[in-house]
């Protein structure tokens, strides 16, 4: 029987479906075209390959698991950024902007296109629809008519801005034109 690392049963296996999916994640920043498998995973976690399947039934699922795991992640960044800033309209655009150069959007990406059922998934779909509530809250806060028309026009900006520098835009670039556009 293998030893549990934790004080319980059930953190020992919280643990290790965090280890699995943080080292999902991170063998997809370092190749996002080449989803990895639950063998290579598990030894990047330090497990034997046979436990990964403890936790999940396959490639598939794990990496459903993995865009579950990123969404509140997401959208904890942009928050925690808002909430400090003095404008927050223009905090959810940097913030956004600034996981999108640091890799995080490439990896939605290439689940999407990996795992496309994934985004078909309505518990998925509800959570990127929410990446959008802080900025309606910001934008209703400041007293803006129509908070979702004007965030959708400002999400066109960052999915733009967010394609611009996946194709190797400087983020500095991007940044200043958005921030013209936008009048800020």
């Amino acid at each position: 029987m293998p030893r549990i690392a934790a004080a319980t049963v059930g953190e020992h296996r919280a643990a290790q479906r965090r280890a699995l999916l943080d080292a999902a994640h991170t063998l997809l920043s370092e190749t996002p075209d080449r989803p990895p498998g639950l063998g290579e995973v598990a030894a990047k976690a330090g497990l034997a390959r046979s436990s990964a399947y403890h936790y999940f039934r396959s490639r598939d699922d794990l990496l459903s698991a993995v865009v579950e795991d990123m969404f509140p992640r997401w959208n904890g960044k942009i928050v925690e950024a808002m909430e400090v800033a003095d404008d927050p309209v223009w905090a959810y655009v940097d913030a956004n902007l600034q996981l999108v150069a640091d890799g995080e959007h490439a990896i939605v990406g290439a689940l999407a296109t990996l795992t496309p059922q994934t985004f078909r998934d309505s518990r998925i779909l509800e959570m990127h629809d929410s990446l959008v509530l802080p900025l309606i809250d910001a934008l209703r806060a400041q007293g803006v008519p129509d908070p979702k028309l004007t965030a959708t026009l400002i999400n066109s900006l960052v999915y733009s801005g967010a394609e611009l520098i996946e194709v190797g835009q400087g983020i500095d670039q991007v940044r200043s034109a958005i921030r013209e556009v936008l009048g800020r």
